[in-house]
């Protein structure tokens, strides 16, 4: 599968808003968005021309797929999904993509960015159900239990990740001991719950076309 090898910094600066992709640092005053909030490259304080209707929309998709790690052909097919299901098309979708087995681990704070909570899960040392769990677009249904492996428990990196959600909060729709590194997910999140500086209408209206 197709990786972005570049730095991940320069793609939140691209959107011009925090996509959290690189862990702790992300929450730190080190964080470029702070120190450049402007795009990448030699004409990124230039004067900017106006964005059409059309590249509103592609940055929004653009910016999705980032904050959610997807590629294009994986993205599409999540929007093909929430399509076929009823109710409202955006929500559909973020849903489904917060339902993704490394989303709910990096959500229960179990690792600093969705990067290494899909590498968590890909060793794996998350189990669903008291069953090893090793792919990172499993979908987690509502009242699944997650939970990590007795070994990985006492690893420095999941323990420091935990330390740290605990400080900053947790998602609401999620039941999560930190103690014990177990949580279920209790619940879809509603969309006062998600982030919002996501669009996801415009995503609808892209590939509405």
């Amino acid at each position: 599968m197709a990786r972005y090898l570049e730095a991940k910094c320069r793609l939140c600066r691209r959107e011009g808003d925090r996509l959290y992709l690189k862990g702790s640092k992300c929450y730190s005053n080190k964080c470029p968005i702070e120190r450049r909030p402007f795009a990448p490259g030699m004409h990124g304080q230039g004067r900017r021309s106006k964005v059409s209707d059309y590249g509103l929309q592609l940055r929004e998709k653009q910016k999705v797929k980032r904050i959610y790690g997807l590629q294009e052909k994986q993205f599409l097919r999540y929007f093909k999904d929430a399509d076929r299901l009823s109710g409202i098309t955006g929500l559909n979708l973020l849903q489904l993509l917060e339902s993704r087995l490394d989303n709910v681990v990096y959500r229960m704070g179990l690792a600093t960015s969705r990067t290494e909570a899909r590498q968590i899960v890909r060793h794996k040392h998350i189990t669903v159900n008291g069953r090893v769990a090793n792919i990172p677009s499993y979908r987690v249904a509502v009242g699944d239990e997650i939970e990590v492996i007795s070994k990985a428990k006492e690893h420095l990196r999941v323990k420091a990740s935990a330390e740290a959600a605990g400080q900053r909060g947790l998602s609401e729709w999620l039941d999560m001991d930190l103690q014990t590194l177990k949580g279920v997910f209790r619940e879809l999140p509603v969309r006062e719950q998600l982030d919002a500086s996501i669009r996801e209408q415009l995503v609808v209206e892209l590939y509405s076309k």
